[in-house]
């Protein structure tokens, strides 16, 4: 056996089977397992692939158990390991898949990337002399990360140039931000932005909130729509956040009673009595629900948007070589009114594509501390339900990258009506030449704005119906102050943009007055 995992194959019993005792029906599995290697490896009619023959087998057994048991190859456990480290070894850059060409959304500031003078709208052309029209934006991101201090070579094309450039950049440790956005609404209220839980997000979130707080903040919006979830410690902290001490944040129980755990909360004077409003959306999973099934199931605030996705499951991971590990589902979670949120599983097409919610009478009840009747069994359903979908036409135009390739030409003064403007990067001249208009931290995208896009898109032969352009025209003035204020001053002052005219973020502002009274 020449090949470091093949024990993986020959000791599939192993794996799941390690404390069997004689005449446990494990046994047999494992020997029929080990003799089926042996018998491949000794009579296949070419060298069998052994690393590909052991995370097939590992994969199958998995699949046979539920939906979040599953197998990280070197790729994806490098990859799980830099979100959940909160760092990454490349270049420094946010890039996205237009139509064939792979294009830098931003370069992160003081990174290498930004350092070498990469811009936004640049295109990647090719990587390590490899042409991008082929590949997809995930193959991208793993041929520009690498070791730290390694190189990489690429060549981007830019507009207003005549010809390609090349540059060789020097990967280094690039921080992934889990909480990226914080920043006021309004006087009174603050708002933060989780994107996904890691071994930083406690110490990230405190950070804010005390940034917040020197700002005045009264008031608080916890953002953790899409957010998937991650380390169940953190889940636990963040919830500790707004929780008097000993109250219950979450148990876990499982078949190995060595597993089972109750978390209560263990510290006081936080923000325990700051009116609080979270928002959640079918993407919201596992540690965000956690958060928000602590919060709604001891009335510490209202949860605003749409159900949750519903899982339930708790993960640990077992190391099976130095490069390979295994996530392997050992307990469900409740939350402290005692409620198991996980949906029903044994269709796998409806739980991955189907996001009907089981009809109440169907679904488990439980009771708040206040005595407010909650659900379990498919997720969290909020107090108050705000639902929050584009337009067809504006998800087409999304997916097309028009609004960021029109941000990028408007910012460039390349189109009609931008030449009209005196953008941030000119200076402040204390008087603009007539007829211009000067920016300073606010973009509004008006009519003139909007039909200038329009223009745009008739120019580039992209979807252009004008009743459909009518009808999505606030959702489009959305996108386009979004991408034009994320170029002109970062991705937060774009996200805040985007966050004023949200309708969710607008029915929490209306609603936090309710939200100050369950804490009273």
């Amino acid at each position: 056996m020449k090949n470091k995992t093949l024990f993986l194959l020959l000791g599939a019993g192993i794996l799941l089977g390690a404390a069997v005792r004689p005449g446990d029906p494990w046994v047999e599995g494992r020997e029929k397992v080990g003799a089926m290697a042996g018998l491949i490896q000794a009579e296949y009619f070419r060298t069998a692939e052994a690393d590909k023959m052991a995370r097939a087998a590992v994969r199958g057994m998995l699949e046979t158990l539920d939906p979040h048991s599953y197998l990280l190859d070197p790729d994806n456990l490098a990859r799980m390991s830099e979100e959940q480290r909160g760092a990454y070894f490349g270049l420094g850059i946010q890039i996205q898949k237009h139509m064939d060409k792979l294009v830098v959304i931003a370069p992160i500031e003081g990174t290498p990337a930004w350092r070498m003078g990469l811009q936004a709208g640049d295109t990647i052309t090719h990587i390590e002399g490899e042409s991008t029209v082929l590949i997809s934006a995930n193959d991208a991101v793993s041929k520009l990360r690498g070791p730290k201090g390694t190189k990489v070579a690429i060549t981007v094309a830019r507009e207003g140039l005549e010809k390609p450039f090349d540059l060789t950049i020097t990967r280094e440790e690039i921080p992934l931000y889990s909480v990226p956005y914080a920043f006021m609404l309004d006087e009174a209220t603050g708002y933060v932005f989780i994107r996904y839980f890691a071994e930083n997000t406690t110490a990230e979130l405190e950070a804010k909130l005390e940034t917040l707080r020197n700002a005045g903040m009264k008031n608080l919006v916890l953002d953790l729509r899409g957010n998937v979830g991650g380390p169940l410690f953190q889940a636990i902290g963040v919830a500790d956040e707004f929780l008097a001490r000993g109250e219950s944040i979450v148990s876990i129980r499982g078949r190995n009673p060595d597993f089972d755990r109750q978390y209560p909360a263990t510290r006081n004077g936080q923000y325990e009595a700051v009116p609080l409003v979270v928002l959640i959306s079918q993407g919201s999973a596992s540690a965000s629900e956690i958060v928000a099934g602590a919060v709604m199931d001891h009335d510490r605030g209202l949860i605003l948007g749409e159900d949750s996705w519903g899982k339930s499951l708790v993960q640990k991971m077992f190391p099976l070589s130095e490069d390979t590990a295994m996530a392997l589902t050992i307990a469900r979670y409740y939350t402290p009114s005692g409620r198991s949120l996980q949906r029903d599983y044994s269709h796998l097409d409806d739980y991955f594509l189907d996001t009907k919610v089981l009809a109440e009478s169907d679904r488990e009840v439980k009771y708040t501390d206040k005595g407010r009747k909650v659900l379990g069994q498919g997720g969290i359903t909020p107090d108050l339900t705000v639902v929050f979908n584009l337009l067809p036409y504006t998800a087409e135009l999304r997916i097309r990258g028009a609004f960021f390739a029109y941000a990028r030409k408007f910012t460039s003064r390349q189109t009609l009506l931008s030449k009209k403007f005196v953008f941030p990067a000119d200076g402040n001249a204390a008087r603009p030449a007539p007829g211009m208009i000067q920016l300073s931290r606010v973009f509004l995208a008006d009519a003139a704005v909007l039909e200038d896009f329009r223009a745009f898109l008739i120019e580039n032969k992209m979807p252009a119906d004008e009743t459909k352009f009518k009808e999505a025209a606030v959702e489009v003035k959305r996108e386009l102050e979004r991408e034009i204020a994320s170029l002109l001053w970062g991705g937060e002052e774009g996200w805040r943009a985007f966050e004023k005219n949200d309708p969710v973020i607008l029915k929490a502002l209306e609603v936090m007055p309710e939200a100050a009274r369950m804490i009273q």
